[in-house]
Parts: C-alpha cells; sequence; structure tokens
C-alpha cells in the first residue's frame, strides 16, 4: 500500500463515538484534532437487543458530522471499527448500511480480543519503554478489556460482556444509587472477572486505565482530594461512600463531573471498584491514548510493512507451542480458498480481517 500522510480513525464506542486524525513523518505519528460525539449507542439495545430508531438517528447524526470532516481522505487512510453494541445488535447489519451511506467509509465489526489488541497498542505506544508487565483496563460502553503485556506485545487478551452504559442502564436506570443496587452491580462485575482471575491474578506489576469511565473516575479522585496520583482503593472506597450518601447520580456534588459522564458513572464505577477487589489491585495510572490510536497506528504498520496483527500471531503461537508444520498448511489452505472467493489478489476489506 502507498503510504498515505494523513490517517484517520473511528471509534464507534457503545458509549462515545470517536474520531481521531494523525499525520505521518517519516517513522512518528502525530496527533491532530479529534472529535467526540456522546451517542450512547448500548442504551438504545432493547432487552432482546434490537438498536431502537432514537439510537440510530443519534449515532447517523453524528456519522455525518464524521463524514464532512473525513470527505477529502481516500477509503484506505481511513479505518472505522465497530465494537460491543454493534457485535450483539440484531439489526446491526441493517443499521450498519445505513452508517456506511452517511459516513461514506465502510465499517468493521471487530471481535472483542481484537479491541482488547487494539486497545493495547494504542496505550503501550502512549506509554515510556519499561520492562515491567502491565495490566490495561478499558471500560467500555458494552464491553471491558483487559489485558496483560510488555513493551509493544500483549500477552493475554480478554474482552468481557459487562460496560458503563449497559450497567448504568440494568441497575441504576432511574439515576438512583442505593447501597443494595451498588452491591447488586458489584456483585455481578465480579462474576464477570471470574473468568479471567485465575490467568491474570499476579501476572502483572503496573495497572493502567484508559478510556472515559477511566479518566472520569481520576478525575473525580485528585479533584476532590480523594486519590493524589491516579485511582487507589481507599479513593474508591470515598467516592463509593459519597455516591450512596447522595443517593441520586444528579445530586453529586462532587468537582470534575462532566454532564455528559453522569447517566454512566455509576455502572462504570462498580465495574472498577469490582475489578479493584477480584484483581487486587492497589492503585492505577491513566493511559492519554486508547483504542483509535491503537487503530491509528495498526494501520500505519500495514504501511510500512510491519503489520501489528502478525507480530501478535507469531508471539501467541510461541507462547502456546503452535505446530508450526500444520499452520502453515492452514496458512495455504486458507490463501487458496479466499482467491477462489474473491479473485486472484483479494483485498482486506473484501476478506475483513
Amino acid at each position: 500500500m502507498e503510504q498515505q500522510p494523513v490517517l484517520a480513525a473511528v471509534d464507534l464506542g457503545s458509549n462515545s463515538f470517536r474520531l481521531q486524525i494523525a499525520r505521518v513523518e517519516g517513522e512518528q505519528l502525530y496527533m491532530l484534532d479529534g472529535l467526540r460525539e456522546p451517542v450512547r449507542l448500548a442504551a438504545g439495545l432493547s432487552p432482546d437487543n434490537y438498536l431502537d430508531e432514537a439510537a440510530q438517528q443519534r449515532a447517523l447524526a453524528a456519522l455525518g458530522r464524521f463524514g464532512e470532516r473525513l470527505r477529502d481522505l481516500p477509503t484506505e487512510a481511513v479505518r472505522v471499527v465497530g465494537t460491543n453494541s454493534l457485535r450483539i445488535a440484531e439489526n446491526a447489519a441493517e443499521f450498519i448500511a445505513k452508517a456506511e451511506r452517511t459516513l461514506g467509509f465502510p465499517i468493521e465489526v471487530i471481535y472483542g480480543r481484537e479491541e482488547a489488541r487494539l486497545i493495547y497498542v494504542g496505550v503501550a505506544h502512549g506509554l515510556p519503554q519499561s520492562d515491567d508487565n502491565l495490566l490495561v483496563m478499558d471500560i467500555g460502553g458494552g464491553s471491558t478489556e483487559f489485558i496483560i503485556g510488555r513493551g509493544l506485545n500483549p500477552i493475554q487478551l480478554e474482552s468481557l460482556n459487562m460496560g458503563c452504559v449497559s450497567y448504568s442502564a440494568r441497575y441504576f436506570p432511574d439515576g438512583k444509587i442505593t447501597k443494595q443496587r451498588m452491591l447488586q452491580a458489584e456483585l455481578a462485575a465480579r462474576n464477570e472477572l471470574q473468568a479471567i482471575v485465575s490467568d491474570y491474578q499476579g501476572q502483572w506489576q503496573r495497572a493502567i486505565g484508559s478510556s472515559g469511565t477511566a479518566k472520569a473516575i481520576t478525575e473525580i479522585l485528585e479533584l476532590n482530594g480523594y486519590s493524589k496520583n491516579g485511582i487507589t482503593r481507599d479513593g474508591l472506597d470515598k467516592l463509593r461512600a459519597h455516591m450512596i450518601e447522595a443517593g441520586d447520580i444528579q445530586r453529586l456534588n462532587l468537582v470534575g463531573v462532566r454532564a455528559d459522564r453522569l447517566p454512566a458513572l455509576a455502572g462504570g464505577f462498580a465495574i472498577m471498584y469490582a475489578a479493584f477487589s477480584e484483581l487486587k489491585i492497589n492503585q492505577m495510572q491513566l493511559a492519554l491514548s486508547a483504542l483509535r490510536e491503537g487503530v491509528l497506528y495498526d494501520l500505519w504498520g500495514r504501511f510500512h510493512n510491519n503489520d501489528m496483527r502478525d507480530v501478535t500471531v507469531l508471539h501467541f503461537m510461541k507462547r502456546y507451542h503452535v505446530d508450526m508444520k500444520q499452520a502453515e498448511r492452514v496458512s495455504r489452505l486458507s490463501g487458496e480458498l479466499a482467491r477462489q472467493l474473491f479473485g486472484k489478489n483479494p483485498n482486506e476489506s473484501a476478506l475483513q480481517l
């Protein structure tokens, strides 16, 4: 692929839609302007997982604005990824068809572990190099990703079906916060976490939080004197007590609480609190980058014949002692099937990699 001077990533999250544009200079990416639209797509999912019309209209309006910003860029310079809400929505295909027409670019719905990989790529590129194993936690609107990695390489990737929007809608639907509701939300999150606790405990030295919930909680704790350095267990205990005492998300008398974060705050907090308890986290630092930056670095790597997906696959093959001869046979067969289906030189968008 020919190198593009400007790249763009669009993250169609379950809480917010985000656009990030970067300029390519030599071997570096320089982040330019970005846009954020609080679409709250997950809030529009019915009990049987259909996106309602109101959520679709909010999303399409945001994508129309993104499309205006992206209209001068070629297709190969833009990658658009959909996450949990578009993974589970029964009418996702119908919505995506409308969304692609509005935005003007193809939309790729990624699996949870691919989302986790891209989050780690973004976070790792924004941190100083270290030999420490990192635990990266990203609370999204409909799912939460947990990654253990070192340097630029992820070691373990998991995506759990719990998010700040879905948990807020389920356990705090009217914004009321009681001790019983908070306990129910925390218990649900702790049950989800049982899937990873044995593999993750004790496998990391530093905990990193990325995206909106981690940023919101960090700011609230620091600005209100509950913590001096990131998210701490003691700070979470103090904020939890304050939230329960306030009794309503609208009555939180706290510095740093953004109005657009309020509807999803209680659910996101419950997930964070449960993770600190189950994974024995004492302190968590905030990352300044996440999924959309990971998408940009991943896209940039493909132009340089340094596809980070290949690096991740090779790492996991080595870790799990994959039979290389069998892997080569599967690779050749997959390539032949792809050529039969899509022609001599199938492109990535056709294969939906």
